[in-house]
């Protein structure tokens, strides 16, 4: 099913709701991805990453895709700059295999497949939970290689942060955030704003294509007794300018919204209710044709969940309307789609050991009945080191594009997918952490497009196999991380490889606190990769240089060098990247 989650506050505005069969205590780092539930990050009984606000600060990105780049397991293809289509690709699966979430809400459409992610501003972020594999039984359709869990900014007191920034490519942006918080309930905004002359997207042509975007997040809650009714919104339009198949410089308006309103009550000291109603909205209308795509899903979702002794037993049921439409090349299409689902999950504490299991029953009105599933155990070995094993079977129902749309086929099936994964950690002191993940994902019935029939197909097979070795050290004052990933992604029928994903990367990144002052590096290095058309992309090396230098208790001057390296590198074909570049901000806090 395509869903909307219940989960609408930061974890850590969560502990209010039911927590789990563990304890949780102040310390420890809280995840609401996993199992929709929160849960202390310990607890996870698979991958789970996080990207924090302090990481989001000092990366000083522009975009969604910025941010997620230099991730472990994660491989970006960008059609050129800021603003220019972005496909993320996690753990080798497609790029519409990811699905994306804002507070818990779905926010992929139900065309076009992969969710926006350029257009999403990091200012408007707290934090941000990648859990890695698939979760089709918690999320539904699209959550096969994984899910990323965007949660907005929230206030925990009163607060007004505002700043302004330029840079290279006549960059230009500014920004506003303030709310307040207290027993009764909360409330805030959050505004961004970006635009950029930008540069040539295209290495066969010296035109630039610029790009604009406003962003906007508002939210409100009220307490009453046990229960809390919260509103929240996001928004992001603007406009961004490209080149078409003919090297024409055309531009096209975009819209993303997420609204949701949600009435969390504490049943008892034992249970917790959640109900949450969502509408989703994703636009783009074309200023040179009257060619447009339009996207608009109304969800409700209701979750409960009751602790008893080990156990935490937790279950829901959804009813999603779908609305796709779209025109291109003169020709277009309306669908209008009902799906219905209920899924039930179990986690259960027993000393070292802890399992999850999870069970979703969806009814997709074009494509029937679809079971879904995630079996996973942990076991604490001794205090430092912890093995997990995990099963799962996830779904892909195709989207209207898919099936209507230029190049689609209304013949397509489901794409199905088996997954299997391996981890063992090692963790002591508190000081450092080493790890590693084995993966393995079969996908029946994968779409991939045909070049020689100019449409999608269902392929028989595609098989993927991964491994990541990472380590990571916190001192006193700096932390060090790096990760190595070897995966293979290919059709397992003729061997040929899936395109634009590399089956070497490497990441590592470096940050060091130097008194109230900042500086961070982070690297990347990127194996091979095939494009359409059997073009071979290159590897390549590219490194960010960071920095914060506080001026005062309220104001902060924020850099970012761009490709230090100035490496010139594609992860599309025809598309370049972005070249050095600089850009600073001068940001104002009040507390």
């Amino acid at each position: 099913m395509r869903l909307s989650i219940s989960i609408a506050l930061s974890a850590l505005l969560s502990v209010s709701s039911l927590s789990v069969a563990a304890d949780i205590s102040p310390h420890d780092t809280l995840i609401v991805t996993a199992t929709r539930t929160p849960i202390p990050l310990s607890d996870a009984t698979v991958p789970v990453t996080i990207i924090t606000r302090e990481d989001i600060e000092l990366s000083l990105a522009s975009d969604l895709s910025e941010l997620l780049r230099f991730e472990a397991g994660i491989d970006i293809g960008r059609n050129g700059g800021p603003g220019q289509a972005t496909s993320v690709f996690l753990r080798g699966t497609e790029s519409n295999h990811t699905l994306v979430l804002i507070d818990g809400v779905r926010m992929n459409p139900s065309t076009i497949g992969g969710a926006a992610i350029q257009n999403i501003a990091p200012e408007v972020i707290e934090r941000i939970e990648i859990v890695k594999g698939a979760r089709s039984a918690l999320f539904g359709t699209d959550a096969i290689g994984g899910v990323i869990n965007i949660i907005t900014r929230r206030a925990d007191r009163a607060y007004f942060e505002g700043g302004v920034g330029g840079g290279s490519f006549a960059s230009q942006s500014g920004q506003v955030s303030g709310g307040n918080r207290n027993e009764d309930g909360e409330f805030g905004i959050n505004l961004n704003w970006q635009a950029t002359d930008g540069y040539a997207p295209r290495t066969d042509s010296d035109i630039t294509r610029g790009y604009d975007n406003l962003s906007a997040n508002f939210y409100g809650a009220k307490r009453f007794g046990a229960n809390e009714l919260s509103v929240r919104h996001w928004r992001g339009a603007g406009n961004v300018e490209y080149l078409d198949f003919f090297l024409s410089p055309v531009d096209q308006d975009f819209e993303n919204t997420v609204t949701a309103i949600e009435f969390d009550t504490r049943v008892s000291e034992f249970g917790n209710s959640k109900l949450i109603l969502s509408f989703v909205q994703d636009e783009i209308a074309q200023n040179q044709a009257p060619d447009f795509v339009n996207s608009e899903r109304l969800s409700l979702d209701w979750q409960y969940s009751h602790a008893f002794g080990k156990h935490t037993l937790t279950g829901g049921l959804f009813a999603v309307e779908e609305d796709a439409s779209a025109r291109s090349f003169g020709s277009g299409f309306r669908e209008d789609t009902h799906i219905r689902a209920f899924f039930l999950q179990d986690q259960v504490i027993l000393g070292r050991h802890k399992a999850f299991v999870a069970l979703r029953l969806t009814d997709n009105e074009n494509f029937g009945n679809h079971t879904t599933w995630n079996a996973e155990y942990a076991l604490a070995i001794n205090d430092a080191f912890t093995l997990n094993v995990g099963w799962g079977h996830a779904f892909r129902a195709p989207d209207a594009s898919d099936r209507f749309g230029f190049g689609g086929s209304p013949l397509l099936k489901p794409e199905l997918a088996d997954e299997r994964q391996l981890a063992l950690r090692y963790a002591a002191g508190g000081r450092y952490s080493l790890y590693f993940e084995y993966y393995a994902n079969d996908i029946e019935d994968l779409i991939e497009f045909d070049l020689q029939s100019f449409t999608l197909k269902n392929l028989n097979e595609a098989n993927i196999r991964g491994m990541q070795l990472g380590y990571e050290y916190r001192g006193d004052s700096f932390v060090f991380r790096a990760d190595i990933v070897r995966q293979q992604a290919d059709d397992a029928a003729t061997g040929t490889r899936l395109l634009r994903r590399a089956e070497r990367t490497a990441s590592l990144s470096y940050t060091q606190n130097i008194g109230l002052h900042r500086l961070g590096l982070s690297i990347l290095a990127s194996g091979d990769r095939v494009d359409f058309g059997g073009v071979e992309l290159p590897g390549y090396v590219v490194a960010n240089l960071t920095g914060q230098l506080q001026l005062s208790d309220a104001w902060q001057l924020n850099a970012r060098i761009e490709n230090l390296l100035n490496t010139d590198y594609q992860t599309a074909a025809n598309y370049r990247m972005q070249e050095q570049s600089g850009f600073l901000e001068l940001k104002y806090r009040w507390r």
